[in-house]
């Protein structure tokens, strides 16, 4: 997010090398009281976020994006909200189809196409395979998460790449499954007025096999280095997950700066239920496996 006059919020923007030529490049590392085989869980939860990456590329779903700005007792100053279902067209495009999208009232913070595409990035999945070597992973311990037993890794780059983001934080990964089922921690690095805010971000099971996120929460205080600073709530929902069933081809994460079209028919769209409803963490899932009792 950008300070408005706009001021910027959220994730995400393209960065300057230099400003990151003081970041250690060392391996990825596991600390020395960590279990003997903690490299190999790191290994399969990578793969694990790998294979739920790909395979959420052909599942369709309901994404809601809800933003506030909050002022003196709670008081709402500002909204960003839209509602989007991610589908595929005739031809096989994943493409994103906005249901609800007034105009936003924001006024101290402004919602870039960068803030929009962490949405397909960072938050969603953090550590593919792919990833891996980018990171540097320190393994905290086990601690129990909701209904499941985890291992808990602290993560950070190793160094920045011009034009790529990064995540930096804590994840739990379930020690049945070996998949990440939490993260917290925020998108970096900050670039000049950018402000990034701190969101958690909780999984549950889909179909039995995959984990994909369904819940993202953020409620944060951003301190711009001109003008005052702005406290935002912010969650993300991902719902009605089904499987395409028409043959596609598995793309990169879709890009939800939206078309034109998509944009104006959305403005005519019903609104969901309680559109004034103010994010809230109780709103968050529990950790579980499918299966387990409520």
């Amino acid at each position: 997010m950008k300070r408005s006059l706009v001021s910027v919020f959220f994730m995400l923007v393209l960065v300057c090398p230099a400003l990151f030529a003081q970041q250690p490049k060392t391996a990825t590392s596991v600390k020395a009281s960590a279990p003997a085989d903690i490299a190999e869980v790191i290994r399969r939860f990578a793969a694990a976020e790998s294979e739920n990456k790909v395979a959420r590329n052909n599942y369709t779903f309901t994404q809601d994006f809800d933003l506030i700005t909050v002022g003196e007792a709670g008081s709402i100053t500002g909204r960003f909200k839209r509602v989007s279902d991610i589908v595929y067209d005739d031809r096989g495009n994943r493409i994103e189809k906005i249901t609800y999208f007034p105009p936003s009232s924001l006024v101290e913070l402004q919602i870039t196409a960068e803030d929009m595409r962490d949405l397909a990035g960072v938050q969603p999945f953090a550590l593919t395979t792919e990833d891996l070597p980018k990171y540097q992973i320190d393994y905290v311990g086990k601690e129990k998460a909701d209904e499941l037993n985890t291992y808990v890794f602290n993560v950070k780059p190793k160094q920045f790449v011009k034009g790529e983001r990064y995540f930096q934080g804590r994840i739990w990964v379930d020690d049945q499954d070996l998949q990440v089922v939490k993260v917290q921690g925020q998108a970096v690095p900050e670039v000049g007025d950018q402000k990034f805010p701190h969101f958690e971000s909780y999984r549950e099971n889909i179909d039995g096999r995959y984990w994909f996120p369904t819940y993202i929460y953020a409620d944060d205080m951003l301190d711009f280095k001109k003008g005052p600073s702005v406290h935002l709530r912010m969650t993300v929902r991902f719902t009605n997950y089904k499987r395409f069933g028409g043959r596609v081809k598995v793309l990169d994460d879709v890009d939800i700066n939206q078309n034109e079209e998509n944009s104006k028919s959305g403005d005519k769209a019903k609104p969901p239920q309680n559109p004034n409803k103010p994010p809230a963490p109780s709103d968050e899932p529990k950790l579980k496996r499918p299966g387990d009792r409520p």
